[in-house]
């Protein structure tokens, strides 16, 4: 249904176009259902941004890895085997980095999110748990840990004990 902008801006425009529930309670997204799922759809989960950052910073840091082992638990975004090492590199959003300004849940169907991003942490949680019990050393970095440069090498150096 197309949005009138002329009853939506009416009174203010504190008020939607059914006139019973204020603007500030309906969710207004620009897209069809579908739309929004063809988009979501297009999120990647490899060599995503974040990701890239902390390859370019290992790499100039002078560790060398492999990328997304599928033999391993997880298929974890970095796997060093001389250090016997894997690094998961964790959206905020996705991943439910507690504490971080990133980590919202939508306000529409709330109850489907939240138990979307309970299996995400506990598929996590086990996926660690079972590389662990491997033998490997599992490193979790989050997406805002990415955004400085100084904070993710001194991050990074202290997963390698530098």
């Amino acid at each position: 249904m197309p949005v009138d902008w002329k009853i939506l801006t009416a009174n203010g425009g504190r008020w939607s176009i059914d006139g019973l529930r204020p603007i500030s309670l309906i969710a207004m997204d620009h897209l069809s259902p579908a739309a929004r799922s063809a988009n979501m759809a297009k999120i990647k989960g490899k060599n995503t941004r974040p990701e890239l950052v902390v390859r370019q910073t290992l790499h100039a840091m002078g560790y060398r890895f492999r990328l997304h082992r599928r033999d391993l638990p997880g298929s974890p975004d970095i796997v060093l085997p001389r250090y016997r090492t894997v690094v998961f590199v964790h959206g905020c959003y996705w991943h439910r980095h507690v504490g971080c300004a990133r980590s919202t849940i939508p306000q529409t169907r709330q109850d489907f999110w939240q138990t979307k991003f309970a299996r995400t942490v506990e598929r996590d949680r086990a996926q660690a748990e079972r590389l662990v019990a491997a033998g490997w050393n599992v490193a979790v970095i989050w997406e805002c840990e990415t955004r400085n440069r100084e904070t993710l090498q001194s991050r990074l150096l202290e997963v390698f004990g530098g």
